[in-house]
């Protein structure tokens, strides 16, 4: 076996061995560190991938609409002109012009997954004697269900609708008396009505949109809002979640139309993620600091209580190469001993928090998965921190004169 290692590992493996305290100290500490990483990685992943699906699987991440009305004073005297009260008019449903032309067009851009035409306005449903005011939202069941997770929401029945279907939410459901298979009917401002029957009923979780929202076929909801042939929204879906403003902004300086982006629609929410991912990036870099500190001062006090050796040595003929090497080996297979060590405390460490975290129905709060790749990237990081902690006493070995190093 020795024949198949070189001078310097086995060097460096006899000088850690005889050591062992120290050794076993620094591993300890890397240990300690990639777990607490690697813990923190899956824990932030799992985190925002349920916050994401909480928030973003029901809501597109861009939403493009018709412009809006604009009141203009009529009032122009030339040069004596004078000051006239002008009030926001007040917005109408209007139909995105040619948005079978600008579906198609943004379909094309590179980042663009899925997009849906909507039809989407106010309403009331009437069951008997009792009514609620509600939201209409027409769509495609096709296209749709491809941009918003619905089908994930049904609780009974399905998102798939005809023409004589509605979906509607379990609070309102409860609001109305109304069950699975009974009729509806729907009527609108504009005087339009239309009985429709329930084929799916979906709970959001959200009290306000269950009681609010329902979801018909573009056609019947064309119909209801008067909006024949039209729509009133293009909802979109992107590869990427945090490029969706960039995206927005090439939707808008190209169609000229409003497309507002989930960024900005929600930029607490995604400040708090930005923050939050800011945070552990930073606990990272801290982390991996103070074991990069661990592993210097480990091998510069190696380096002190070794020099008699690296001085006999150099005097044998080791070149100042490979006392280098001999250092940077010491730092590597710490770190890796080290970050080994720690993907599997993490893994423990992350099999404890699966077991406390649960909701009061015994569910997981939210998925945590400890990835495969998550430990390579580990293993290479805390390789890559050994190596270079190890850069600065290993150039102070090899820079040892043997003469010096002997009498010392």
């Amino acid at each position: 076996m020795s024949r198949l290692l070189t001078f310097e590992w086995i060097a460096a493996v006899r000088f850690m061995r005889e050591g062992l305290a120290q050794t076993l100290l620094i591993i300890a500490g890397v240990t300690l560190g990639v777990a607490v990483i690697t813990f923190m990685s899956a824990l932030l992943s799992g985190l925002q991938a349920n916050l994401f699906r909480r928030t973003l699987n029901y809501q597109a991440q861009i939403v493009v609409l018709p412009p809006e009305d604009v009141a203009r004073s009529l009032r122009d005297t030339g040069a004596a002109r004078s000051a006239a009260v002008v009030q926001p008019r007040t917005q109408r449903l209007h139909s995105i012009d040619q948005w079978q032309k600008l579906r198609g067009q943004i379909a094309g851009l590179p980042d663009v997954v899925a997009i849906a035409p909507v039809v989407s306005g106010p309403g009331l449903a009437i069951r008997g004697d009792a009514n609620k005011a509600i939201s209409i939202t027409g769509f495609e069941p096709e296209s749709y269900l491809r941009v918003i997770a619905l089908g994930d929401k049904v609780v009974a029945g399905t998102a798939n609708l005809t023409a004589s279907d509605i979906l509607i939410g379990t609070d309102l459901a409860d609001d109305l008396g109304a069950r699975l298979g009974d009729k509806l009917r729907i009527t609108t401002a504009t005087g339009a009505a239309q009985t429709l029957q329930i084929a799916g009923l979906f709970d959001f979780g959200n009290k306000g949109v269950n009681a609010r929202n329902v979801y018909v076929t573009l056609r019947v909801a064309q119909s209801l809002l008067d909006v024949a042939g039209g729509v009133t929204s293009l909802e979109i879906n992107v590869s990427d979640p945090f490029i969706a403003e960039r995206v927005a902004q090439t939707i808008h300086a190209r169609t000229g139309l409003q497309a507002d982006s989930w960024i900005r629609t929600n930029e607490q929410f995604f400040s708090a993620i930005s923050a939050q991912t800011l945070s552990n990036n930073f606990i990272r870099f801290f982390v991996a600091l103070t074991a990069a500190l661990g592993i210097a001062s480990v091998l510069v006090v190696s380096v002190v209580q070794k020099s008699r050796e690296i001085g006999i040595l150099r005097a044998m003929g080791t070149s100042r190469g490979q006392i280098l090497r001999l250092f940077l080996i010491q730092g590597a297979l710490m770190g890796l001993a080290g970050s080994v060590c720690g993907s599997l405390l993490g893994f423990v460490f992350l099999n404890f928090w699966r077991g406390i975290a649960r909701n009061p129905d015994g569910t997981p709060m939210f998925a945590v998965n400890f990835e495969p790749q998550l430990f390579l990237y580990a293993a290479g990081g805390a390789t890559l921190v050994g190596v270079l902690a190890a850069m600065v006493p290993a150039r102070r070995a090899a820079r040892l004169d043997p003469v010096v190093a002997i009498r010392g």
